[in-house]
């Protein structure tokens, strides 16, 4: 199994789009990116920690391709908002890949070029090796799911 780990704003959403993918076989909403350690939602919410709502998936990659996950990733946010998706404002919203390889860096960067072409304004995304990741609260974990909500998704921007 390897991780990867995406912050595309409000993680509800992301986290419900990434479980969808079969090879996926855990996703854990969290934060990560930030200074303090075992952050609680309230306190990323103040923007003070440096931490992004963030999803953990660890996926099969054989049966899953690490660029699969990167092209949800694109599809199911808009990178082009800097520190914000929507109506939700802050650093803690802001897109970024935290990879956890080389590897996963190199196919990031590759795939944040590919992706500009699609994109009218151009890309804030950034890509930063994984630090630590704290799992957010349970009542987080889940959350759409247990609520019996399909999807909080932000329509990606195109030049189509």
């Amino acid at each position: 199994m390897e991780k990867a780990t995406f912050g595309a704003g409000c993680f509800w959403g992301v986290e419900a789009d990434f479980r969808k993918i079969d090879g996926v076989t855990r996703s854990t909403v969290g934060y990560l990116g930030g200074t303090l350690q075992h952050p609680s939602y309230e306190q990323v919410c103040t923007g003070s920690t440096g931490h992004a709502e963030v999803v953990q998936v660890e996926f099969d990659p054989d049966v899953v391709a690490y660029d699969v996950l990167l092209d949800l990733f694109w599809k199911i946010h808009d990178p082009t908002q800097l520190n914000r998706q929507g109506p939700d404002v802050g650093a803690q919203y802001r897109s970024a890949i935290f990879f956890h390889s080389p590897e996963q860096e190199k196919a990031a960067r590759a795939s944040k070029e590919r992706s500009q072409d699609r994109c009218s304004r151009p890309i804030v995304t950034e890509i930063t090796e994984a630090s630590a990741f704290f799992p957010a609260e349970d009542y987080h974990q889940r959350y759409l799911e247990k609520r019996g909500l399909a999807s909080c998704t932000v329509t990606l921007q195109t030049t189509e």
